[in-house]
């Protein structure tokens, strides 16, 4: 049997979970038509959260992704194209908003970074490791008759002179 103490800290922790569920953001109020919804939809998943940096606006919990979920589906309800819609997105806030951002020249290295990261990295774990080798010649190679004499000396008197 539960003392009354721990009984009431189970029911605290327990409601105050419940509580945190309250909080949670709003979720989108959807289209009345579902063939624009799924429309909609397919266009926040394209789309960048431009504070998260790395979801959709989709994924995304963020007032300002809200807002832009809701500018979509308002650009959507106008009679807008998706292209259309996107395109209007992407004007007001650059081609960093697409998930997929166009090769262009202003995109390039958005394209190329990653590759360009991973061959200098191998470039210079060769280069570190090629350097760090040393020649095994030089290790096992024999001693001369006077590392030989010196060697025998130090051995015999201790003297390292």
């Amino acid at each position: 049997m539960l003392m009354p103490f721990m009984r009431n800290l189970i029911t605290m922790v327990f409601v105050l979970g419940l509580a945190g569920s309250a909080w949670a953001v709003a979720v989108d109020k959807p289209m009345d038509d579902p063939v624009l919804e799924a429309r909609a939809r397919v266009i926040h998943k394209q789309l960048r959260c431009l504070v998260c940096q790395n979801q959709s606006i989709e994924d995304s919990n963020a007032s300002l992704a809200r807002d832009l979920r809701i500018l979509v589906r308002d650009r959507i309800e106008a009679g807008d194209s998706d292209d259309e819609t996107i395109r209007y997105i992407v004007d007001r806030y650059g081609d960093w908003v697409l998930l997929k951002p166009p090769v262009k020249s202003g995109t390039i290295f958005l394209w190329l970074g990653p590759v360009l990261f991973l061959a200098l990295a191998v470039i210079f774990i060769f280069l570190w490791y090629r350097r760090r080798q040393t020649p095994v010649a030089a290790v096992n190679a024999p001693l001369s008759h006077d590392e030989q004499a010196r060697l025998k000396s130090i051995l015999d008197n201790g003297d390292r002179g």
